[in-house]
């Protein structure tokens, strides 16, 4: 499993100038650890390659929101364009999640992620990855069940209404653009 950090220090090259900011909220829609980064300035713009499709996902003006829920075992990262518009959510499923050292969130990357759009559809992705790491028992029965358990839970609940999934992220979104 990899250790990922709300920081996304693996991007940090190629975004000169970002504010980052990170805190806890507890709105009505939402209870957890959330994060913002704001890209002000990006060395070369990030294109992600999904399902035939070429994603700007990082540029000038872009904003990547992340959600950690209270006591749940995924992380949904909202995508957002210069117009503060949802480009697309990417949802990991973790097995463990806290605070380093110097206070920054962290979670364990289960491999397996849901990508959703705004329009409804939804896509697993690196079911390959959960299940290679499994077979080389990198993960265990339990860890391996606990992704799969959580995807099908995230598609008949939050993810069956999109309207709701729109709202909470636009709701953090707005909290944390006030403090960034």
């Amino acid at each position: 499993m990899k250790r990922r950090r709300f920081t996304y220090d693996e991007w940090y090259a190629n975004l000169p100038q970002k504010r980052f900011c990170q805190q806890r909220i507890d709105n009505p829609f939402f209870h957890g650890m959330v994060r913002l980064i704001c890209m002000d300035k990006v060395e070369e713009p990030i294109r992600w390659n999904f399902q035939n499709d070429n994603i700007l996902i990082g540029d000038d003006g872009m904003k990547w929101l992340a959600l950690l829920p209270d006591k749940e075992y995924y992380v949904i990262s909202a995508l957002i364009n210069q117009k503060d518009e949802i480009i697309l959510w990417y949802i990991d499923m973790i097995a463990d999640s806290g605070l380093d050292e110097d206070g920054i969130v962290y979670y364990d990357d289960l491999y397996l992620d849901l990508v959703v759009y705004p329009d409804g559809k939804i896509y697993m992705d690196d079911m390959d990855e959960l299940k290679e790491a499994f077979n080389q028992k990198d993960i265990s029965e339990e860890l391996f069940q606990l992704a799969l358990n959580t995807c099908e839970n995230l598609k008949l609940g939050l993810l069956a209404d999109k309207k709701q999934l729109m709202k909470v992220s636009k709701a953090c979104l707005q909290e944390m653009l006030r403090v960034i």
